[in-house]
């Protein structure tokens, strides 16, 4: 029944915006303020791969490639490159998207909680860009990999900023218990 009541809301809330087309200016907004980090992210995520596959770290991924039978080592040097990238890139997502694309929702205010709540939806995009970009190296350039996954993690990232992260909160009625 609970579970009833929150996707009814949903709808409601997916209607009324829609209506509004608040999602498409927050779609762009989110797109542009994302193609800045889109370029922090690809840099670092350059100098990263390059580092975790010098004499430094390769021998550590090499060892674990052989060990877990579960790539080879300049394929796994991709996912800690990704994740570093992201971790970076996430950071200035939140201040950029706190102050601009949801800043009447979030009041222009950056606070840890909300960063927090960005972080732990941002992990659902982390994810699918991290996936992303190992299965389609093999089938297609790194690069033209790292592309796909940045698509597919703005299409996770976009719905949960706006649906959960940044949803507009209903102010709240206090009921008397006399």
């Amino acid at each position: 029944m609970r579970l009833l009541a929150s996707l009814n809301r949903l709808q409601l809330r997916l209607a009324k915006a829609w209506q509004e087309r608040a999602i498409a200016l927050k779609a762009a907004s989110f797109g542009i303020i994302g193609i800045f980090n889109t370029l922090v992210d690809f840099s670092v995520f350059l100098l990263a791969r390059e580092l975790f596959r010098s004499p430094l770290f390769f021998g550590t991924f090499d060892r674990i490639a052989d060990a877990c039978q579960c790539g080879a080592a300049s394929k796994l040097a991709l996912i800690p490159a990704n994740v570093l990238a992201w971790s970076v890139a996430v950071s200035g997502s939140y201040v950029l998207n706190s102050l601009i694309t949801f800043s009447v929702e979030s009041g222009r205010q950056l606070r840890l909680k909300a960063f927090g709540s960005f972080v732990a939806s941002g992990i659902a995009g982390l994810i699918a860009n991290t996936t992303t970009v190992y299965v389609l190296s093999y089938f297609i350039s790194e690069i033209a990999a790292k592309v796909c996954a940045i698509a597919a993690s703005f299409a996770v990232n976009f719905s949960l900023s706006h649906f959960v992260v940044f949803r507009t909160r209903q102010p709240r009625i206090e009921t008397s218990t006399e």
